[in-house]
């Protein structure tokens, strides 16, 4: 789905067969995210659609009520993660719920906010597409199935969506990461990420970076649950390597993009230092024919939400 398919200026006008068969993937997009691991669709949400979402998300935050034993901080630094959500049940058990992470040092030692709470919130997760109307269509929306279905996969489900908001000024550093370390599942290669611009991500806000290609050399660690009743919750098995911070290719796209994200593609973004924040809407799906999700995830399918299938 390259700029020259004229995605964004033929969408007022299109049939819905014709957007259908722009959501899908020509041979040449296929082969680059084979290769790259990660591929750029430019276009693919209208603006007005990015407004629906900010909208309804505002909508939600305006609502939000977070007890204070349970305002968690989010951070993918490994120490930290341990601490501030792997020992806590709010985030071990979000994955069938919506609820609320926020930034660094947003809380005094009383857990009262320092700032206002719209302003300190990192990312709402992790079962948006399943509990809220607005965002339960976009996940599931036609031209979303016709995409995956171009890239083959026969019985995608999805395991969790997320909010990210990154934050003007002190939007959070995202360290270089595999998705399948924290969904992981044998054989590898199963998971998807779609991760859909709500606002343009620049170099100056945190946009993400990818090592093109390093999708094919298994996962480095893995975030895998303790023993129920264990402190902290989850532990990490192996560890990320030293990576050469040139091999990381910045990643800009404009609002209504979509990124493609193998599910073991290396990639990272920045923190936020400008004045625009960076909001994003993103969700993860599992190839779940012939796969098994690991029973060690932290991230469990439940008895009130099971991982439901993408195709409608």
């Amino acid at each position: 789905m390259d700029p020259g398919l004229g995605l964004s200026s033929s969408r007022a006008t299109a049939s819905p067969v014709s957007l259908l068969l722009m959501a899908s993937l020509s041979l040449s997009q296929l082969q680059k995210f084979q290769e790259d691991g990660f591929l750029v669709l430019e276009g693919f949400f209208s603006a007005d659609e990015c407004v629906a979402m900010q909208q309804r998300i505002g909508e939600i935050v305006a609502k939000m009520d977070v007890p204070v034993h349970c305002r968690v901080e989010f951070s993918t630094q490994e120490e930290e993660q341990l601490r501030a959500q792997g020992s806590t049940d709010y985030f071990l058990s979000s994955g069938d719920k919506i609820r609320f992470f926020f930034e660094k040092d947003v809380f005094d030692k009383k857990g009262s906010f320092l700032v206002p709470p719209e302003k300190s919130i990192n990312k709402i997760g992790h079962a948006l597409h399943a509990h809220d109307p607005v965002f339960k269509c976009v996940t599931h929306s036609p031209k979303i199935q016709a995409l995956v279905r171009s890239l083959g996969l026969q019985m995608p489900v999805v395991v969790q969506s997320m909010y990210i908001f990154k934050q003007p000024h002190f939007g959070g550093e995202v360290f270089p990461h595999q998705d399948a370390s924290f969904l992981y599942t044998e054989p590898l290669g199963r998971v998807l990420g779609l991760w859909i611009a709500v606002e343009d991500a620049t170099l100056e806000n945190g946009c993400l970076s990818f090592i093109p290609g390093s999708h094919t050399s298994g996962v480095s660690r893995r975030m895998v649950r303790n023993p129920a009743g264990s402190a902290p919750g989850t532990c990490f098995l192996g560890s990320e390597p030293a990576r050469d911070n040139s091999l990381f290719v910045p990643t800009p796209v404009k609002r209504g993009a979509l990124i493609l994200i193998h599910g073991e593609v290396v990639h990272k973004s920045e923190q936020n230092l400008s004045s625009c924040s960076r909001q994003a809407y993103t969700f993860h799906l599992m190839e779940a024919s012939g796969t098994t999700w690991s029973p060690e995830n932290w991230l469990q399918p439940t008895a009130e939400l099971s991982f439901p299938p993408l195709y409608t």
